[in-house]
């Protein structure tokens, strides 16, 4: 159920949205990284004209190249058709100009997880876009109403937080703020259904619905460790073979990353410092400083070699 305030705004912005949302043709993806080039690419599946956007070249080449061998791989496997795949790949503009973001109707901002960059991010774009343009940012945990205060126009502003790899993963949280136009946010919801993904609605709180629940269990796993309660091995095992999960919580941070989790949880204490739910611990954050960051470094709470799946707990 939407909370009163959301509601209360909501009800207050029911009057007909000028300029009205326009229809969803142009979709501008900013940031073409590890989230950024997948969002392009089933942008560009769901034949939509895709704008993407680096700041430098080398960053632009890269993350086409991302999209290249990922559509490679479904050529070879015969999920596309060549013609698909060169179909796919025209609908896409590579770009490092801003002023060829102009004319998209949707401005989706997939840059790093750092609020300042992407608050003056969108004060940038609101000079450049078209008035009726809609933002979207996609980040796991930081405030969508932070950047949308700043945005220059806060009632076409919502978050679409996509999980990583985007190409193969459904859910994409779709999340209001208190200033979001409901027919922004429909339209948001719908294009997320267009492009091939499950949308869930969620209000603008700390880590919307997937991390708010899944975060501050991985933080109780690290404390249970911390305590010394039971081992990596048991405590993941607990919960495969208790919990019907298909890897245990420690395991599930190496594959997130724990820079990741060190950054979700390190904003979190910082912003909410009377949550009890919130909080850092010892193990997690001795990995992060030691550079352990889980399988994408080789080791973490397990000992990774290359393309090993599973690994062996460092204890």
């Amino acid at each position: 159920m939407m909370s009163s305030r959301f509601a209360a705004a909501a009800r207050r912005s029911l009057s007909t949205l000028s300029p009205p949302v326009p229809k969803f043709d142009t979709v501008a993806c900013v940031g073409l990284g590890l989230m950024g080039h997948g969002i392009a690419q089933v942008s560009a599946q769901a034949n939509f004209k895709v704008v993407a956007f680096e700041q430098e070249q080398r960053f632009l080449d890269a993350g086409r190249s991302r999209i290249e061998g990922s559509l490679g791989k479904m050529l070879k496997r015969e999920k596309i058709s060549q013609e698909q795949y060169d179909g796919i790949m025209n609908g896409i503009t590579y770009t490092t100009d801003f002023a060829d973001l102009a004319s998209s109707d949707l401005v989706v901002e997939a840059v790093i997880e750092n609020m300042d960059l992407k608050k003056q991010l969108w004060g940038e774009l609101n000079n450049v876009c078209k008035p009726d343009a809609i933002f979207a940012s996609n980040t796991s945990s930081l405030s969508i109403t932070e950047m949308a205060d700043v945005s220059g126009r806060p009632d076409r502003f919502v978050g679409v937080h996509f999980f990583n790899p985007v190409q193969l993963m459904k859910l994409t949280e779709v999340i209001r703020t208190v200033h979001t136009h409901p027919e922004v946010f429909d339209a948001c919801h719908s294009w997320v259904g267009d492009i091939k993904k499950v949308a869930v609605s969620c209000n603008d709180t700390p880590g919307f619905i997937v991390n708010r629940l899944l975060v501050p269990s991985l933080t109780q796993a690290c404390l249970m460790l911390d305590r010394k309660d039971a081992t990596i091995k048991d405590i993941d095992l607990s919960m495969q073979l208790g919990a019907g999960h298909p890897m245990g919580p420690l395991h599930l941070a190496d594959y997130i990353g724990l820079d990741t989790i060190h950054s979700i949880i390190a904003g979190w204490v910082e912003k909410y410092p009377d949550e009890p739910a919130f909080e850092m611990p010892k193990c997690l954050k001795e990995r992060f400083d030691n550079g352990d960051l889980g399988r994408k470094t080789g080791k973490g709470f397990y000992h990774w070699g290359a393309g090993d799946v599973r690994g062996e707990p460092t204890e």
